[in-house]
């Protein structure tokens, strides 16, 4: 994995519409996954973020360096040059580009250690912690990931 100095991306820069954007690979089978991650594009008002199945053919392509098990293992966040950032360490960066996630952000990569260590507590009992989550609001969320992947495809 490598890290991402700066996550906001270059001015200028794209040659084609979405080249701006971060790409989020999740599990599109974990309804906590999904759940999550609609909250995070509900704030990402900006349109910033790309949601990615890691089921989907692209997510092998953009993974490919990464065994079946390791891409499962974890989220995944690319910038828009290409650096990845898995798990935990990819909390603070992906805050940043979020209206007011700066704080949060600075907390976040201030404990990496804590904060990859219960980042890997909650996928490894993501199964677990998804029944927790309502069925209603698990199908609200995959709409709004599966809208904005849509939205972004076309």
């Amino acid at each position: 994995m490598t890290s991402a100095s700066n996550p906001r991306p270059r001015p200028g820069g794209d040659t084609e519409p979405g080249q701006h954007r971060w790409r989020v690979l999740y599990d599109g089978d974990c309804g906590l996954c999904k759940w999550l991650l609609c909250g995070l594009l509900v704030w990402d008002r900006a349109v910033r973020l790309h949601p990615f199945a890691l089921q989907r053919p692209e997510a092998r392509e953009l993974l490919a360096d990464l065994t079946p098990a390791e891409r499962m293992a974890s989220w995944h966040l690319i910038s828009p040059g290409g650096e990845r950032q898995s798990g935990g360490a990819a909390l603070a960066p992906l805050l940043r580009l979020l209206p007011r996630g700066r704080v949060p952000a600075a907390a976040f990569a201030r404990l990496p250690r804590l904060t990859d260590r219960s980042y890997r507590w909650v996928a490894e009992h993501r199964s677990q912690l998804s029944k927790l989550v309502p069925k209603r609001v698990k199908q609200r969320a995959s709409e709004c990931v599966r809208r904005r992947e849509l939205e972004l495809e076309l």
